[in-house]
């Protein structure tokens, strides 16, 4: 099964607040749009993904990405992140009625194609599927076979809210790439461990990544 990646970006200016420990003002719009530079290139090179459609208004991350290969989904609606995915997922399913249909997060500096393949093709199983993020408090990816609608529940506590929606959580060892997110410091230190691609690990050389704490 063939997939198309909905990836929902924010603009840049209001992006990665928490990381605000480890990243100036002026820096953090420029890691943001690293961390989707990154996450794009690496999904566009996946096996399991037919294309890409970012949902953004940001005039500078829609060129960036546009450049490397993603559709850009503009106009995106007021109403936060749930209605910017469900606004592009239409788009998709405008052009292309039968589309198996995946959000994915902006922030997966580390993904690899190999890992996300295979956690696609585990969603591929069932009619609603979710992979929950490193802390297994959120999610990083929502997927929905052909015919069936995606129905995000991303913000707080996401993971129990997926799977209170019917979505069955994927349960994979060995796809940490696609389940490292970077919200905070210690996101980025770990996500720096697993390996970023390279837009994201030329800026991250510049920043003072804070320790994760004991224990």
């Amino acid at each position: 099964m063939q997939w198309t990646l909905v990836i929902p970006l924010k603009p840049l200016a209001r992006a990665k607040s928490r990381l605000a420990d480890t990243a100036g003002d002026g820096l953090r719009p420029g890691l943001a749009l690293a961390f989707a530079q990154d996450t794009v290139a690496a999904a566009l090179a996946c096996a399991a993904v037919r294309d890409v459609a970012v949902v953004t208004d940001d005039a500078l991350a829609g060129r960036e990405l546009a450049a490397l290969g993603a559709r850009i989904v503009t106009r995106e609606p007021p109403g936060g992140l749930n209605v910017a995915l469900a606004h592009g997922s239409s788009a998709v399913r405008a052009r292309t009625p039968e589309s198996a249909v995946a959000a994915l997060n902006a922030d997966l500096p580390a993904l690899r194609p190999p890992e996300l393949a295979r956690v696609l093709e585990a969603a591929a199983e069932f009619p609603r599927a979710f992979l929950p993020d490193a802390a297994a408090i959120g999610t990083t990816l929502l997927a929905a076979i052909p015919g069936r609608e995606l129905l995000p529940a991303f913000g707080a506590d996401s993971r129990a809210r997926h799977r209170s929606s019917g979505a069955m959580e994927l349960r994979l060892a060995g796809v940490d790439s696609v389940r490292q997110d970077v919200d905070t410091g210690d996101d980025l230190r770990a996500a720096l461990a697993l390996g970023v691609g390279p837009r994201t690990a030329a800026l991250a050389a510049h920043l003072l990544i804070p320790e994760q704490p004991n224990g």
